[in-house]
């Protein structure tokens, strides 16, 4: 069972009952350019495990909704996130989606995620890749929560269009329970 704060699990509602809006409507009928979702447990640096949920959804009409969450205890401290979703990109070959975002909850405890740029309102991002389902593939991956100015990025717009992907999928950790998709 997940340890999801009530934040989160709020959250994940929410943003249920948001995509079952969209797809009850009009929009949602042929109207999805790029879409990614998932929730469970990764192992952030191999061994830590942070409770994970998400999903982000751009429009043709260039409108994107969704919202994240991420929750791990570091060095005895908690760190938790909250965001609305605000871009997110795919590479539809390999499976692949950037997803960007703003904070709206830090309810962190660990000083290095107190500074002004895990503030609400500030710029934040992630990545992920799905490499199907069933036993014989591999484990989904994802990455903790960039924020600005991490890897030469300031907004998350940018992160979006610029799609890093490192090699050996570098700095993504395996999801050991649940799931993600990256939909085209």
């Amino acid at each position: 069972m997940s340890n999801l704060t009530r934040a989160g699990r709020a959250t994940a509602a929410a943003t249920l009952l948001s995509l079952l809006a969209l797809v009850s409507t009009p929009v949602a009928a042929g109207g999805v350019v790029a879409a990614t979702t998932g929730g469970g447990v990764y192992q952030l640096l191999g061994t830590l495990p942070t409770d994970f949920e998400f999903s982000a959804i751009h429009l043709r009409n260039g409108k994107v909704v969704g919202s994240f969450h991420q929750r791990v205890v570091f060095q005895g401290l908690l760190v938790e996130f909250t965001g609305a979703v605000t871009c997110v990109t795919m590479d539809a070959e390999n499976h692949r989606a950037w997803v960007g975002g703003v904070v709206t909850s830090n309810t962190s405890q660990h000083p290095s995620f107190l500074q002004p740029r895990h503030g609400v309102g500030r710029d934040v991002w992630f990545r992920v890749v799905d490499y199907g389902e069933g036993a014989a593939a591999p484990a989904d991956r994802l990455t903790f929560l960039g924020f600005e100015n991490d890897a030469g990025f300031i907004t998350s717009a940018e992160y979006c269009a610029g799609q890093p992907w490192p090699a050996d999928d570098d700095r993504t950790w395996p999801v050991s329970r649940g799931n993600l998709q990256v939909h085209d």
